[in-house]
């Protein structure tokens, strides 16, 4: 095999992992593509949390009259096949009973317990195991997974809109800056994250639904860090499909009326709250989270650093005077025209080196 046909094969099995996005946190998106005489005989992505994973499905997709072939094909997968129990057996053990002689990896998985031990087994029971195809693209896949078991956090996502002078909002009543195409891509992102959280004052300025209305997907957590417990109880992200959480300091007075769908979890008010937040966040299981603002939480997380993307985007209209804009003290990875908006895709100046 050449370069060329490895990165193709590669390239199959990061498409297919995508097709995961959205049902599978905290597991990372994978895929996987099994090749025999140059050409895919089974192919497979982790589809839902709890279920089989990629490489059992490209195995298990093989058909009958190719499954000679197991025995001289080769294993593209995305990700360092697991070799641990979990809610599903070990990967590699799969690997070793279909007698699959060579695989090839993107990257290494940097959960606990892994990190290289799978391949490392692999390659000790004969497998040939050939690493870092793609790898900067398989790494921005897996991210989201390894920032969460590594930090101890969830993969944090920044996203509003502002106007062209800079704004992204008014003090006193909703704005709208964005198109009914960018709204609808708002819905896109909001199904890939496990939880949406805005502050307290987006709430009781806007009383937005923070609901995913617009595209097919779940329903992410809504979360409100309402440490001094401004929110009236007739909110309307108390009252609608889907579980909301809301953050309070210890010393704040408990709310006795809310909602079966509502959860409190507490913090310390003494202690920084957004690393409070997003390590609580973390033992829920909580591995992506997308914050809409407002301003002063937006520039909450700017300021502790603990953010990875940020989506903007920018309308065409002028608003004077109003919140402005958290700034970014970034360039941006890209930008797309939609409409009369230009949408910009941010990362951390963190992800600017090497991140294999």
């Amino acid at each position: 095999m050449t370069i060329a046909d490895h990165n193709r094969f590669m390239r199959r099995a990061l498409d297919l992992a995508r097709l995961g996005e959205g049902r599978i946190s905290p597991n990372p998106m994978v895929g996987a593509v099994l090749v025999a005489q140059g050409r895919i005989i089974g192919e497979g992505y982790h589809h839902r949390y709890g279920e089989s994973h990629a490489e059992v499905r490209a195995i298990e997709s093989v058909k009958e009259e190719d499954r000679i072939l197991l025995t001289d094909s080769t294993l593209y997968v995305t990700l360092e096949p697991c070799c641990v129990y979990g809610r599903t057996p070990p990967c590699t053990d799969l690997i070793l009973k279909s007698g699959i002689p060579r695989v090839v990896v993107s990257v290494q998985d940097h959960s606990p317990g892994i990190q290289g031990r799978g391949i490392r087994l692999l390659e000790k029971q004969g497998v040939h195991v050939q690493t870092g195809i793609m790898a900067l693209e398989g790494s921005w896949l897996a991210m989201p997974r390894n920032v969460f078991v590594t930090e101890n956090r969830p993969f944090v996502w920044l996203k509003y809109a502002m106007s062209k002078d800079g704004m992204i909002g008014q003090a006193t009543h909703q704005v709208n800056l964005s198109n009914p195409v960018s709204w609808r891509l708002v819905h896109r992102l909001r199904q890939k994250a496990d939880a949406i959280m805005v502050g307290t004052d987006t709430v009781l300025v806007d009383n937005p639904r923070l609901t995913n209305r617009l595209f097919w997907g779940r329903e992410p957590v809504r979360i409100i860090p309402d440490l001094n417990a401004r929110l009236p109880v007739d909110a309307r992200i108390f009252h609608l499909r889907g579980e909301t959480w809301i953050f309070r300091s210890q010393s704040a007075q408990e709310e006795a009326d809310l909602p079966a769908n509502v959860r409190v979890l507490q913090i310390d008010a003494d202690r920084p709250t957004i690393p409070q937040m997003l390590s609580v966040l973390a033992g829920e299981g909580i591995a992506g989270l997308m914050v809409e603002g407002g301003g002063r939480l937006l520039r909450s997380f700017l300021a502790a650093g603990l953010w990875d993307e940020a989506i903007v985007s920018s309308c065409p209209s002028f608003l004077g005077e109003g919140i402005p804009n958290p700034g970014l003290l970034t360039l941006p990875e890209d930008s797309w025209q939609i409409g009369e908006d230009q949408l910009y895709w941010f990362r951390h100046p963190r992800y600017h080196v090497d991140i294999r």
